[in-house]
């Protein structure tokens, strides 16, 4: 009974969504998951630190030429927080159908951190 009810669920949800029919189950589960790990990682930020990367977001209008040095020492800070590089690989990984090696997915030992 409950597997007839998720099924209808799904196929009232497909059709109210654009184009979402067309969409394999197994895409949507990849993009939710890598939406999730995007999230585990913006919150790495606190509160105030996520409210000020984006001000300083909305403030360079997406050329960080346009941010004073001190500005962008900033930006660069927290988006190292971030850890973009683990994220990437981390998705890379989650999506893969083989486990990608961990020097793949977390880098290199040799590259130095900044804090």
């Amino acid at each position: 009974m409950a597997r007839g009810l998720v099924t209808h669920s799904l196929g009232q949800v497909a059709t109210r969504v654009p184009g979402l029919k067309r969409l394999p189950l197994l895409k949507l589960i990849s993009i939710a998951e890598v939406g999730l790990l995007a999230r585990d990682h913006l919150l790495r930020l606190t509160p105030d630190e996520r409210r000020r990367l984006v001000a300083l977001i909305a403030s360079a209008r997406g050329r960080p030429s346009t941010l004073g040095r001190a500005e962008r020492g900033e930006l660069t800070a927290l988006v190292a927080k971030l850890e973009p590089r683990r994220l990437a690989g981390e998705a890379a990984d989650r999506i893969s159908p083989v486990p990608l090696p961990k020097r793949v997915v977390r880098g290199s030992k040799r590259r130095t951190r900044r804090p």
